[in-house]
């Protein structure tokens, strides 16, 4: 108890960037829209291959589910990242390409390949040694 009452006494307040992640780190709010689950693959597969329909996404990204696809593009739209296009025939037909604002991330997408191919092994190197230092202290 003495412990709790020292260290909140000698505190300072915490800064309003210490408390707020997006003040902290202001990358964050685009590590949320470009690398969660499946808006790479996709955003990839569009700027690579160009205008898709969802079933031809589908085809490429052969281990997503129709609803996880659905529900990515429809928060890609949102963010402006794809464009949907409807075309009132008859079966309907939709396509959805990557937007300029999808493709201004093509310098990061190179740049993140670059990194992978150059460092990748060096981080399964390293798991390699942590997993057989961990084995070797009995931690697991």
């Amino acid at each position: 108890m003495a412990w709790e009452a020292k260290v909140t006494s000698t505190t300072a307040p915490m800064s309003p960037a210490e408390l707020d992640p997006e003040l902290a780190c202001p990358i964050a709010p685009v590590v949320d829209i470009v690398f969660s689950r499946w808006t790479t693959p996709i955003l990839w597969a569009l700027h690579e291959y160009g205008r898709q329909r969802f079933v031809e996404l589908e085809r490429r990204l052969a281990t997503i589910t129709p609803k996880v696809l659905t529900q990515r593009l429809r928060q890609l739209e949102r963010d402006g990242l794809v464009v949907r296009t409807y075309h009132a025939e008859v079966p309907p037909r939709v396509e959805y390409e990557i937007s300029e604002l999808g493709r201004s991330l093509a310098p990061l997408f190179a740049t993140l390949a670059e990194w992978s191919a150059t460092n990748l092994d060096l981080v399964d190197r390293a798991r390699r040694d942590y997993d057989a230092r961990q084995r070797g202290t009995g931690r697991r």
